[in-house]
């Protein structure tokens, strides 16, 4: 075969498994890193490095493979805006937490946040409790909305904050 179509067959195939492997092990919203993401993420790009050049460790290997990775990123990406189904595999519904003050907890447990995690993130937002929350969501982003109500003026207020949780559930 030739050594560059080998390349391109080979970075498909580990970029085709990397997707599903991240949709199966959970880690589908990456809106912030702890530090064992980075570490795992560091070791799996090295240890799929030599799944995608082979033998080819040349410049034009290398960049052959990263050209590969980018436009198959930018295929998928354009497959999920325009097929429903892709989309809900790749990436899952956002989940409600709290609703009118009363915090569903199967859901939380579903999405593996403890009710400190959650009042937590409300008290980011600038709410002091639970109550006065009429809806939280845990997005497909893996952060979570708030949006509460101020008493005195009964203006709706929505805020979003980047978090560090991540769906595990799927």
């Amino acid at each position: 075969m030739n050594p560059i179509l080998d390349v391109v067959v080979r970075s498909l195939c580990v970029y085709l498994f990397m997707v599903v492997a991240i949709r199966l092990f959970g880690k589908n919203q990456l809106s912030q890193l702890n530090a064992g993401d980075v570490v795992l993420l560091l070791l799996i790009s090295n240890a799929v490095q030599n799944a995608m050049v082979g033998e080819n460790t040349s410049l034009e290997g290398g960049l052959v493979a990263a050209l590969v990775l980018f436009i198959a990123n930018f295929i998928v990406k354009r497959l999920m805006f325009s097929n429903r189904k892709l989309s809900s595999f790749l990436e899952d519904n956002p989940v409600i937490l709290v609703k009118d003050g009363k915090v569903d907890q199967d859901a939380l447990d579903k999405v593996k946040i403890n009710k400190d995690e959650l009042e937590e993130a409300i008290r980011e937002h600038g709410v002091d409790s639970i109550d006065k929350v009429k809806l939280s969501i845990l997005e497909v982003d893996g952060n979570i909305s708030v949006v509460s109500e101020d008493e005195q003026n009964k203006q709706t207020h929505y805020s979003r904050i980047k978090r560090k949780y991540k769906r595990k559930y799927h």
